[in-house]
């Protein structure tokens, strides 16, 4: 197997993940909050402008926000303080907005960053309460990736739990993050999606168990871990704001289409959180099928895109020479 994390591909990647979340995240920000019955009688084909917040095509939201400042503080030596205060900047400052102004937030994370503001250690800044698991925490994680490849298993938890804490610190939100990560992570070794699928069944099942997360907890990820979600149909399958919901329906849209338009498509036609749900469907369909499979048309609308593939070029440079 061709070793990527030496290879000269960081950029590519890094921007295949980027625009992949952001280009999920426009698509879905115009019907966010509809169901899904109401979007399957109009279902979204197409990047398409206004609908909810009355914003052009190619806007995307605090998904992609939160996870180029995280990408920004990363081309700089790893720290979570300057991750927080990233993130304080783009709320109160509109750093990193696609027009100029923050539109859009969730309560948890809004909370998290007023206490940043105050002061408050960063990985003491999130809710640690189980009704705290929200997906403001997975929606951002993506570039994190990056940083974690040549790290032990232990690492890329500790980092990740560290990470999500900043606004989401409860088991459950850090569970969500580190299978996703290390999904993305086994995709850059280029492995085929359904061997991810099997091998992380086993893999974080025994790496949770052995750091004696709660069976209980562990068990809430069973759609996931003992099961073949890709068989369920739609009716089964959640879009919510809850980082469950969240996780399993990224896998799900990943597992049952075959190109990164149709993935993040059928994320958005799922209804109600659909900029955020596509948004995480889409940094690993981004990563999977490359950015050169990303809709150009799509692209071209993209708010900021210059500004997006510089983000990925600057990550890439500091990851390859670390």
């Amino acid at each position: 197997m061709k070793n990527l994390v030496n290879s000269n591909n960081h950029a590519y990647h890094i921007k295949s993940t980027l625009f992949g979340v952001a280009v999920g995240d426009a698509l879905g920000v115009p019907v966010e909050f509809k169901d899904r019955q109401t979007i399957g009688e109009n279902p979204v084909t197409d990047m398409i402008g206004y609908g909810t917040y009355n914003l052009p095509a190619g806007t995307w939201s605090d998904d992609s926000s939160l996870t180029f400042r995280l990408a920004e503080a990363l081309t700089q030596d790893f720290d979570l303080n300057i991750i927080g205060q990233n993130f304080v900047k783009w709320y109160y400052e509109n750093y990193w907005t696609p027009h100029g102004n923050v539109f859009d937030i969730g309560l948890a994370t809004r909370k998290a960053i007023d206490k940043l503001k105050q002061g408050i250690q960063p990985e003491l800044a999130g809710e640690f309460d189980e009704s705290s698991n929200g997906n403001g925490s997975l929606m951002r994680i993506s570039p994190l990736l990056f940083y974690l490849l040549n790290k032990p298993i232990y690492e890329r938890y500790e980092i990740t739990k560290q990470v999500s804490s900043i606004t989401h610190g409860h088991i459950r939100s850090v569970i969500a993050c580190f299978y996703y990560l290390e999904f993305a992570k086994q995709l850059l070794e280029q492995k085929n999606k359904f061997e991810i699928y099997k091998n992380l069944q086993t893999e974080i099942t025994s790496y949770l168990s052995s750091i004696s997360v709660s069976s209980t907890e562990i068990a809430l990820f069973d759609r996931i871990l003992k099961q073949s979600i890709y068989e369920l149909s739609e009716d089964s399958i959640f879009s919510s704001g809850y980082v469950l919901h969240t996780l399993e329906v990224s896998i799900w849209c990943l597992l049952t289409t075959n190109s990164y338009s149709e993935a993040v498509l059928r994320a958005v036609n799922l209804g109600e959180d659909t900029d955020t749900t596509a948004a995480v469907t889409g940094g690993l369909a981004g990563l999977l099928y490359g950015f050169d499979n990303i809709p150009k048309n799509w692209l071209k609308q993209l708010a900021r895109k210059e500004d997006i593939e510089k983000l990925a070029e600057q990550l890439g440079h500091k990851i390859t020479i670390g």
